[in-house]
């Protein structure tokens, strides 16, 4: 179904999406500082493990355990912050943007 414009009847629409972008940064930000943390536990976990490779292997899984810590916090923010910024686009902002006539709307 082709939605119209309530102003020109264009069918020349488009998204805004503007509560999913602000939303999905402030869960990565969110998301991010959760990541510190488990940051921290991944770098103690991967140096436990890496110290059966020396101390190379200890020093490289603290790396890589912080580095995989960090991205699970960001990632999981970021998409936690996406749907409710979807449904914060659906049900309060005015999402749609006429192409032809600039009229911003939302849809009931």
């Amino acid at each position: 179904m082709a939605i119209h414009c309530p102003k020109c009847s264009s069918t020349l629409i488009t998204a805004r999406n503007m509560g999913k972008k602000v939303c999905c940064g402030i869960g990565i930000v969110a998301g991010g500082a959760q990541g510190v943390s488990n940051a921290l536990k991944g770098a103690k976990i991967g140096g436990e493990i890496g110290a059966f490779f020396g101390p190379s292997g200890t020093l490289m899984g603290r790396f890589a355990g912080a580095l995989v810590g960090a991205m699970i916090g960001g990632v999981s923010g970021g998409m936690a912050g996406a749907q409710v910024g979807e449904i914060i686009d659906e049900r309060v902002l005015d999402n749609y943007e006429c192409l032809q006539c600039e009229h911003v709307f939302r849809i009931d």
